[in-house]
């Protein structure tokens, strides 16, 4: 927290110091209060109730000064925002729609290319061993089978050179993207109550805390309880 007065210097003056200035004494005597121990009395209370009154008009002396501080910046910000706004939607416009006009095709192109590289892979694959048996079978004496095990193995090269080409011919402007469907949401309840309570639990507070006049009194009690502000 900044110092509620700060002196012997010559720059500006700060507007937090300027609206801290009237709460020095009880900001420092409340920092006093706060060493662990409770409110015992009432005399304690109603000390502490004038301190939290206090601390309270400081943070809204605080708070305008910085509303008031930062406000023309602010306008600016949102006047420069708005200026640019027209121009960026339009151009995003433009973009979706030219991702929209363009995706049915590329995915298609995609599909096709993926298919002919995996014929292509399963060629190589195919004359690879081919070629292995050939030459494994071929006998030195025999110089027919010793050429076609060479034709074999040139061809295996040539179906790689064109598997390793395929593979590197993909559509660009695609991107994988990880997606799901639910096929049976008891189910998934079912796995997520089993596996993760934490999740479930932290769900059902947050709905309850949202809902908790909706639900019948055997399930969830509510009620009214006096606490400090």
């Amino acid at each position: 927290m900044k110092s509620a007065v700060s002196i012997g210097h010559n720059s500006p003056p700060d507007p937090i110091d300027d609206a801290l200035a009237p709460f020095g004494d009880t900001i420092a005597e409340a920092e006093s209060w706060l060493d662990g121990q409770a409110v015992e009395n009432e005399g304690q209370m109603e000390a502490v109730d004038a301190l939290l009154k206090g601390v309270k008009s400081a943070r809204k002396a605080v708070s305008d000064a910085e509303e008031s501080a930062a406000k023309p910046i602010y306008d600016q910000w949102k006047a420069e925002k708005a200026k640019f706004a027209p121009t960026l939607t339009d151009l995003d416009r433009l973009v979706r729609g030219l991702v929209a006009i363009v995706d049915g095709f590329k995915r298609k192109l995609a599909a096709g290319k993926e298919a002919a590289r995996k014929k292509a892979e399963a060629e190589a694959w195919e004359a690879t061993r081919n070629a292995r048996e050939a030459h494994a079978a071929a006998q030195a004496g025999n110089i027919d089978a010793q050429r076609e095990a060479d034709h074999l193995a040139q061809e295996a090269k040539e179906k790689q050179a064109a598997a390793a080409k395929a593979n590197k011919d993909v559509v660009r402007g695609l991107r994988w993207y990880d997606l799901h469907e639910i096929l049976d949401h008891r189910a998934a309840l079912h796995w997520i109550a089993k596996n993760d309570r934490d999740a479930v639990t932290a769900f059902i507070e947050a709905y309850v805390a949202k809902n908790a006049k909706a639900f019948p009194a055997e399930i969830v009690r509510n009620y009214k309880e006096q606490r400090a502000i």
